[in-house]
């Protein structure tokens, strides 16, 4: 019985030792052999219902990727050169080739996304307001991914804690429309965005050459 009891206890320490180690390392040798100064950030995918939700993402993209120490060429300049040009949705956009956007732009990395959920939806008792996007910057030399990334955050804003069920009702239903005409998703797309580029922990993208903790990630120093 006593060596049964022992052979348990072993076999629980090798379960929990494993499974502690489950989760690999972000694997950031690419980002790091080709560290891009400048991103070029192009009109995103739009996989959602809301014709706006590309643009609201592609504005609220530039400062948090500026913050993190990348020079970031300017959307609105990139977004009409496109325009001139006959391109107007993020699909053509990132149909065009790395090695051309590289001769036109000359930016060292390109920062391709995609807007899966944008707006507010009403849940019975409340209202959602949903955006989820995802990111991969390519690099424009090689047209090799460097780093991928995703984020989602939803809001709610039902503030009536009463206990009238008419009453949640109707206030749900209130703030869906208010949300909807005053573009809640554009304020929650801030904070996806912000969600999305943050740095600091595995996964997240690193800090560029304009940073004061460039090549000095908290992630990486943990090896």
């Amino acid at each position: 019985m006593k060596k049964l009891s022992l052979w348990l206890a072993s076999l629980s320490i090798i379960l929990l030792s494993g499974c502690s180690n489950t989760s690999k390392p972000y694997d950031y040798s690419a980002l790091q052999n080709s560290s891009p100064k400048s991103i070029l950030l192009v009109l995103p995918k739009n996989n959602s219902p809301e014709v706006k939700a590309d643009i609201a993402v592609l504005a609220q993209s530039t400062v948090p990727l500026a913050e993190k120490g990348y020079y970031v060429f300017p959307v609105t300049l990139v977004n009409e050169l496109f325009k001139e040009n006959g391109v107007t949705n993020g699909n053509d956009i990132q149909n065009v080739s790395a090695k051309k956007l590289h001769q036109i732009f000359g930016a060292d990395a390109a920062m391709y996304m995609t807007v899966d959920e944008y707006g507010s939806s009403y849940k019975v008792f409340d209202s959602v307001t949903t955006v989820s996007a995802t990111a991969n910057l390519v690099d424009l030399k090689s047209g090799k991914s460097l780093w991928s990334g995703n984020a989602k955050v939803a809001t709610s804003s039902n503030g009536d804690q009463s206990n009238n069920i008419f009453g949640v009702l109707i206030s749900a239903m209130v703030n869906q429309i208010i949300n909807s005409v005053t573009d809640q998703g554009y304020k929650v797309a801030g904070q996806t965005t912000a969600q999305l580029f943050n740095a600091g922990h595995s996964g997240n993208i690193l800090y560029g050459p304009k940073h004061p903790l460039y090549q000095k990630d908290p992630q990486l120093q943990a090896k």
